[in-house]
């Protein structure tokens, strides 16, 4: 223990009161000897980097048992690891970094229920760059994470109705195979890419026109003389 408060920076005491809040998981024992190991410091290290950056210690303790409970990376890219998409590993107070306050422990839940984040010791890992990017850059844009994730949620639900679209239009014709659908993967991207530019654009012109003034002429418009008749 005085080893790891040692390398930690702080007081045994300040770890021992960790150890009572259950911010740490507890050590390995072999008879009376407690051994503490990476994970412990990594763990130490975050909580000092989140109280830096304001987080309480009831946050912290929240974020940590979400941690805990999170799956892991191994299951995550054991479903299947993306072929187009790059994992980004992060400490958790690169994540605080990205999220602000944000980065709270029911946030953390969703995420982590929706896949887009697992833990593996000391790091968590996002499933996506791009989506990391994106979630971030909506955030900064003032929306809440809590409406983005459940966009997400709502998107993926979209995107496997339109994956069943296209490996059904390839694959329901006899000659073409799995190694087919992975070769014109391209195209289903292009279009749906192209989709949704275009319903962006009519949803842009109806804001657009239901944003302007209602111009049309009314009676006291139509000058002198002017009657019903």
């Amino acid at each position: 223990m005085e080893e790891l408060a040692r390398e930690a920076g702080i007081t045994v005491r300040t770890l021992r009161f960790y150890r009572e809040r259950r911010l740490i998981p507890p050590p390995r024992r072999e008879g009376r000897i407690a051994w503490y190991d990476d994970t412990h410091l990594a763990r130490l290290r975050t909580i000092s980097a989140l109280l830096e950056r304001g987080h309480t210690l009831n946050g912290i303790a929240e974020l940590a048992e979400a941690f805990d409970q999170g799956r892991d990376v191994g299951d995550l890219l054991g479903l299947g690891a993306p072929t187009e998409e790059t994992p980004v590993r992060l400490t958790p107070e690169a994540l605080a970094d990205h999220f602000g306050d944000q980065a709270t422990p029911e946030n953390l839940s969703a995420a982590l229920d929706l896949g887009y984040l697992a833990t593996d010791g000391g790091e968590i890992v996002h499933i996506s760059r791009r989506l990391l990017d994106v979630s971030a850059a909506l955030v900064r844009e003032g929306i809440p994470l809590a409406d983005v994730l459940a966009t997400g949620r709502q998107v993926r639900t979209h995107a496997e109705a339109l994956a069943t679209l296209f490996t059904d239009l390839i694959l329901n014709h006899p000659d073409h195979t799995p190694e087919d659908l992975e070769r014109l993967r391209p195209l289903a991207k292009s279009v749906a890419e192209a989709e949704l530019s275009m319903a962006l654009d009519r949803r842009l012109r109806q804001q657009a026109l239901a944003d302007t003034p209602d111009r049309s002429p009314q009676p006291q418009d139509m000058g002198p003389g002017s009657s019903d008749t």
